[in-house]
């Protein structure tokens, strides 16, 4: 889609809606042409207000239109004002494109990641409920379902909030393997058959970062108070690999603090009595099954090497273990399911009574085979179905939503959100996906994200993605680390 910006330079604001209102489009900046799909994104300030006006032109050459304004009296400061001219660029864009296409998106103009904030920034200024989720709803065309999610969300996130202390950190660690990678799986794995030579080599660099990482965050006087083990799929390592592993990290972080030690088990077909074993044996409270379908023929269409029952027995088998609480992922919108058959999953996930149910919208990015090779996928419209089910569904069976986030390119435009019995909240998702505290993060992937709780300061630290590149980038990942402790001293001593 050709896209003008007049006026202003605010390309990710226009770009976003755009990706949002017009997924299978990608930004292009030239002069619009007869014939192509163009959007002219102007902005002008006067003594009174600025406005936003997008002028919208379909292949066919019709043209639609689209304004939004704010006071001028608003627009005090610079964030402010980025702030403010952003968000009357994304209303003008949807409102034309709302009356171009006919269709109006179940999160109206919203576009972030984390919509839930929002609400929590009404809650913590006294908005009562029906007030915040009415602003969702006029300013921003939200539908009032997504608006009361974000409200549920943010209570969870603001108790979680008055829970924890300055120096309160959580910590992942990335475990980039898997037995094989799935048609939709974007993420930094590696099939476990083609790098089983990178395990050995890798967990060995990992033990050397957390012997790093521990010895900071002691000098620093920082607390752990949860442990997530992602990645990937931990459980591919064998049980003599996870006992030394999180013997080690046990060695080395002090973890007297910790309220919640997750490890996503993930896929069945790794899971057996023995890690299991091992993990509670560690103080794991807390583990993943992730069927994200239980229809054998989307799982086969999906690439995974597993069948619904053999889901069946590894839930059975974390039973049996005397975990704390099981998480199950679902996904809404995979190949070869239809809404009827996201239902009879939902019925068999159900009957499990995992403590937490995660339920995902099928995220189209670039790299995955879904995409690569063109696959058929379920509508936006049957998304909304599986959607629109799980939620009520969930709601009946005594689950409340406690996170929420969104992803570019996500069927439909939706969303995901974690589902938990009372009591059964996850702190880690609800530390990261609201930014409560610093992340620290190990491992192949990780994303170190330091939050100062009182500045509002974040910064961002990358550990190497693949493994053969975490295995050799011990030197920089030093260095890095020493931005963790210029962060601190700035912002605490």
């Amino acid at each position: 889609m050709i896209l003008k910006l007049v006026g202003h330079d605010y390309k990710y604001a226009a770009e976003q809606i755009m990706l949002m209102m017009f997924p299978g489009e990608r930004p292009e900046y030239a002069e619009p042409e007869p014939g192509a799909l163009s959007a002219v994104i102007t902005v002008s300030r006067g003594d009174g207000f600025a406005t936003a006006s997008t002028r919208l032109q379909t292949a066919e050459g019709t043209v639609f239109r689209g304004s939004s304004r704010v006071s001028s009296g608003k627009l005090r400061g610079k964030l402010e004002t980025d702030r403010l001219l952003q968000k009357i660029i994304k209303l003008s864009f949807f409102r034309a494109a709302v009356r171009a296409t006919g269709q109006e998106p179940a999160w109206g103009a919203l576009t972030g990641i984390r919509p839930g904030k929002l609400v929590t920034a009404m809650f913590e200024k006294g908005y009562s409920e029906r007030r915040a989720t009415g602003v969702l709803v006029r300013e921003y065309s939200v539908s009032p379902e997504r608006a009361a999610l974000c409200a549920d969300t943010a209570r969870a996130s603001m108790e979680v909030k008055r829970s924890l202390q300055p120096r309160d950190v959580c910590l992942y660690i990335g475990i980039p393997f898997c037995p094989t990678r799935c048609a939709y799986c974007s993420f930094v794995s590696h099939s476990v058959e083609k790098a089983a030579k990178l395990v050995e080599p890798f967990l060995q660099t990992l033990t050397r970062e957390i012997d790093e990482t521990a010895a900071l965050a002691d000098s620093l006087g920082l607390r752990t108070v949860s442990v997530y083990m992602g990645g990937g799929t931990p459980t591919t390592l064998s049980a003599e690999q996870l006992n030394g592993l999180l013997g080690h990290l046990e060695e080395r972080f002090d973890l007297s603090s910790v309220r919640e030690f997750t490890v996503e088990a993930g896929r069945p077909d790794t899971i057996t009595s023995e890690k299991l074993s091992v993990l509670r044996s560690h103080g794991v409270g807390r583990i993943s099954v992730n069927p994200q379908t239980m229809s054998d023929r989307v799982l086969e269409a999906i690439g995974r090497r597993h069948t619904s029952s053999d889901v069946l027995e590894a839930a059975a088998l974390v039973r049996a273990a005397g975990f704390d609480g099981m998480n199950m992922d679902l996904i809404a919108g995979l190949p070869a399911d239809s809404p009827s058959g996201f239902s009879d999953t939902l019925d068999k996930v159900l009957s499990l009574s995992p403590e937490n149910i995660t339920v995902h919208t099928l995220s189209l990015k670039r790299g995955t085979r879904i995409t690569l090779e063109g696959t058929e996928i379920p509508t936006g419209a049957e998304v909304a179905d599986m959607l629109d089910t799980a939620g009520s569904r969930l709601r009946s069976a005594g689950y409340a939503p406690y996170y929420l986030y969104r992803q570019k390119y996500m069927s439909g435009g939706f969303e995901n959100v974690g589902w938990c019995l009372p009591g059964h909240e996850g702190l880690y998702n609800i530390c990261i996906m609201e930014e409560l505290c610093t992340i620290l993060a190990l491992g192949g992937g990780g994303v170190t994200k330091l939050v100062a709780p009182e500045s509002g300061r974040i910064e961002r630290i990358f550990n190497a993605k693949y493994p053969y590149e975490y295995i050799g980038s011990e030197e920089k990942a030093s260095a890095r680390k020493e931005k963790i402790r210029e962060f601190y001293e700035k912002e605490f001593f």
